[in-house]
């Protein structure tokens, strides 16, 4: 095949990896992985979220054929710990009483694997989110939302949470849940063709 052919395809159900992968190319199909994303005490938060999005790939890869497939995976970590999905609202309610008033890190390891020559290209993206001095009575209201459930932090950024955040120091699309520009880098390295650059808001950090 040659770089303008490959098929891609995407190894997540998030509606917000889809729309945001959508904003770089039309061309791809959706394979949810299924696996699990365990915290791993023995990995650090980097280590951690690249161990999981690798295993997305390679649990996708062998259902796709010929295809190059996307993985990614995102945490929140504050103070060295990753805070992960909330349980429910209650949890939700404490992971947002613990981010008020500072900043925190979110991190998102992006996947690319060739099924073909089975190459793996692979980042891991920070930014760093400081959500203002939110009040006890105002994160209730938005754990009222349900917007948080199943959301790393206990929060999306681009949702309701859009008032909460004070300042993204990095790619704010990292904290969507799909650092473009990442994304961009590593599906060019694998070799599929794309047109013009694409940027994100504020400076990329990878590790």
């Amino acid at each position: 095949m040659s770089e303008t052919d490959r098929c891609l395809v995407l190894a997540s159900g998030s509606p917000r990896r889809l729309d945001l992968l959508g904003q770089i190319t039309n061309a791809f199909t959706v394979l949810v992985s299924g696996v699990p994303e365990p915290v791993d005490e023995s990995l650090s938060p980097a280590e951690n979220v690249l161990a999981i999005a690798v295993a997305k790939a390679e649990a996708v890869a062998v259902l796709a054929s010929n295809c190059l497939v996307l993985a990614a995976d995102t945490d929140v970590v504050l103070d060295g710990e990753i805070l992960g999905k909330p349980t429910g609202g209650d949890d939700a309610a404490s992971m947002l009483r613990r981010l008020r008033g500072r900043d925190h890190e979110v991190l998102t390891a992006v996947v690319v694997f060739d099924t073909i020559s089975a190459s793996r290209y692979q980042e891991v993206v920070r930014s760093v989110v400081h959500i203002r001095d939110l009040t006890d009575s105002e994160i209730a209201a938005y754990v009222a939302t349900g917007e948080p459930l199943n959301k790393a932090g206990g929060y999306a950024i681009q949702g309701e949470a859009a008032s909460m955040v004070v300042q993204v120091d990095g790619c704010y699309t990292n904290v969507v849940g799909l650092p473009v520009c990442a994304t961009v880098r590593l599906l060019r390295a694998a070799g599929m063709h794309l047109g013009p650059d694409f940027a994100c808001p504020g400076h990329e950090e990878t590790d």
